[in-house]
């Protein structure tokens, strides 16, 4: 699952994985929130792409290892999961059930991503990430006459700014502000896409990407050069037609007071929107996909009648650990 807005990054080399280093293009911005699959869910003739179910329940890279299972273990497996997902044990699978679960799964890679970290940057032992120990890891390799030096010159910021933007993100992470992070908040830190109180900063972080001029705006310009850098351009090459429709899209779309520019508020609605949850829709998608009795709600033997919907989803990459842990034994 890519998680593509904002993630940490290799900071020329001399880095762990600072969460401000290297930030994905405009093309990329649109879904800060968990990409449940890599693929699309619908064709543009709205035809339904079941790989996007099979892929938002598993993870691309078990997909195909998923693929390979006969239908009896496939039901087999799911089955047990299906009694995990039911976390009141009243033999329905409610939607919030549901949603809790897709979600969980969604949070694994993130957490994943933290065990790696952890045993490199809580030096001292005790269970949390203070702002030193991530300095020392991160940054500590970088002479101090080599702060100021621009790293990135498409976004003009230094490792300077960096270690300031990563200070600031450090303590909105940082809940009851004791200088230090659980693991849960470390998450929060580097993985802040899907963490709702972190959206302030995340379009912080956006702006000052793209408002080259400081203005407090994005042009249209500002924003096509974001997604179409000057650097990566030929010489007296015509415009892409991509580029053209993201023009479009800029005037069409996201600037919702036509004013050619967009503001903090259209910019958090594009880059962090509120008023869509892929894991809800996801979840409703699946319930109305298995829910024979149209009861809103899925029991186990509609699971198993539509195992189909839901093998290889991510809730059966949550069996794989089972698995390996010979809980599906």
């Amino acid at each position: 699952m890519a998680m593509r807005l904002l993630l940490a990054a290799v900071l020329l080399g001399y880095c762990l994985a600072g969460p401000t280093n290297k930030h994905a293009s405009s093309k990329d911005r649109e879904h800060v929130q968990p990409d449940l699959s890599g693929q699309e869910h619908y064709n543009p003739q709205r035809d339904h792409n079941p790989q996007y179910d099979h892929e938002a329940f598993l993870g691309e890279e078990q997909a195909h290892e998923f693929d390979a299972l006969t239908p009896a273990e496939s039901k087999r497996r799911l089955g047990i999961i299906a009694d995990k997902v039911d976390t009141n044990n009243d033999g329905v699978i409610a939607k919030e059930e549901l949603m809790a679960w897709i979600n969980h799964i969604a949070r694994r890679f993130v957490l994943d991503d933290v065990e790696k970290q952890w045993p490199r940057l809580d030096t001292d032992g005790d269970d949390h990430a203070t702002w030193e120990e991530y300095y020392n890891l991160t940054y500590g390799m970088i002479k101090p006459e080599r702060m100021k030096e621009i790293f990135d010159a498409h976004r003009q910021l230094s490792f300077e700014d960096v270690i300031q933007r990563d200070d600031r993100r450090f303590k909105v992470a940082d809940h009851n502000k004791d200088r230090k992070l659980t693991k849960d908040e470390y998450g929060d830190f580097v993985h802040p896409e899907d963490v709702p109180h972190m959206r302030d900063i995340i379009i912080e972080e956006t702006m000052e990407d793209m408002d080259k001029n400081r203005d407090g705006f994005v042009s249209v310009d500002e924003y096509i050069n974001d997604l179409w850098p000057e650097s990566e351009r030929k010489e007296n090459s015509k415009e892409p037609s991509w580029v053209q429709s993201e023009r479009e899209q800029f005037k069409g779309q996201r600037d919702k007071d036509k004013d050619g520019q967009l503001n903090k508020e259209e910019l958090g609605k594009w880059v962090v929107p509120q008023d869509y949850d892929p894991i809800e829709a996801e979840a409703a998608h699946l319930i109305y996909e298995a829910d024979s009795n149209k009861d809103k709600q899925l029991s186990k033997g509609e699971m198993m009648e539509h195992y189909e919907v839901f093998v290889g989803s991510q809730a059966t990459n949550y069996g794989e650990y089972m698995y390996k842990d010979n809980e599906f034994k």
